[in-house]
């Protein structure tokens, strides 16, 4: 009869915690839906108690996967850590998992931490470099070896590369990325109305040939921004964002517009190597179309002994800038007969 009695209360005590359990995490998981419907992006800010509550108190394994933006305000003004563009960047990502799932998903949570409120948490996830994503799974029990970090080499692709990432790590599907407009309701509206109204005069200039486009400098100013935009490397600039410049890491007041390394190109350079190649672009352009007009035999040579001056400073400068930032050299070749 004892042992009936203690098997009995084992089980009813066991019903009993499972039970505890069950409406704890129910519990956790509403707290968390409260939290996430309070902020605008659904990105729940996370601090040293949140983090106790959320993810170090509760039983293994959680009834939930949670997504981690770590920050630092006081790095915001650094361009090399893009940490302003990688947090709007997660938020998207954050907004778009909610609207895919119609706000019903209770397996993945999207936070951020903060270190100057939370550096206690960022010691307890290892936390040593910026920007910094990691996702902590359900049956993490050490935060900082349990959990998968997001390769600083995949945020290039920013929102993508994170729901890729979270997608590849769980069984969960973010789905389609929603972006927010460029431009307002409001704002389409005005410019559509603007454009009705101007849209006689401008038929009208059209028709009496009195626009810009049918200004021969435009098309040459047009066709000489194109060939700078081309050759500056403008387009990877934009591409990948890269910075005009950065700041000396062994001297914080000097700036640093020349980067020697293969890896990678600063705007500055860029537009540098741009210009150069631009002024010889434009020197051609003038002896082939302008010089031939020119009938004064001496003005003609004084003119093409500028243009090859010129020509050869500016390429002699862009090959010693190739030869500093590569190690890459380029030899010139004499024909054999010459030897």
């Amino acid at each position: 009869m004892a042992a009936h009695f203690f098997t009995l209360s084992i089980i009813t005590l066991s019903l009993f915690v499972v039970a505890s359990s069950g409406e704890l995490e129910s519990e956790l998981v509403a707290d968390l839906l409260t939290l996430q419907s309070e902020s605008k992006s659904g990105v729940i800010h996370l601090d040293d108690r949140t983090v106790s509550k959320f993810l170090t108190y509760p039983r293994i394994p959680r009834p939930y996967s949670f997504l981690i933006f770590f920050d630092a305000a006081n790095f915001h003004d650094k361009p090399e850590l893009r940490l302003r563009e990688l947090r709007r960047e997660f938020e998207i990502v954050a907004s778009s998992f909610i609207t895919n799932h119609n706000s019903s998903n209770t397996k993945l949570f999207f936070g951020d931490i903060e270190f100057r409120e939370s550096q206690s948490s960022f010691q307890l996830f290892g936390v040593n470099s910026l920007p910094h994503v990691r996702l902590v799974g359900p049956t993490a029990k050490s935060l900082k070896d349990d959990s998968d970090v997001m390769d600083q080499g995949d945020f290039s692709r920013l929102a993508e590369s994170m729901a890729e990432f979270v997608e590849s790590r769980t069984k969960l599907t973010v789905g389609p990325i929603h972006r927010p407009p460029v431009l307002s309701k409001m704002q389409l509206g005005l410019i559509t109305a603007l454009l009705l109204l101007c849209l006689p005069l401008v038929a009208k200039r059209i028709f009496a040939g009195e626009t810009l486009i049918h200004d021969p400098k435009i098309w040459l100013s047009g066709a000489v921004f194109v060939y700078f935009f081309s050759v500056s490397g403008a387009m990877h600039n934009i591409i990948r964002k890269m910075p005009m410049f950065l700041v000396d890491r062994n001297d914080p007041n000097k700036l640093v517009f020349f980067y020697q390394g293969s890896g990678m190109q600063l705007g500055a350079e860029g537009f540098a190597v741009g210009f150069l190649y631009t002024v010889v672009g434009l020197l051609l352009a003038v002896v082939t179309h302008v010089l031939v007009y020119v009938k004064d035999a001496t003005a003609k040579r004084l003119a093409m002994l500028f243009t090859l001056l010129v020509s050869f400073w500016a390429v002699k400068k862009v090959i010693l800038l190739d030869n500093w930032k590569t190690g890459y050299g380029i030899h010139g070749f004499w024909p054999s007969s010459w030897n």
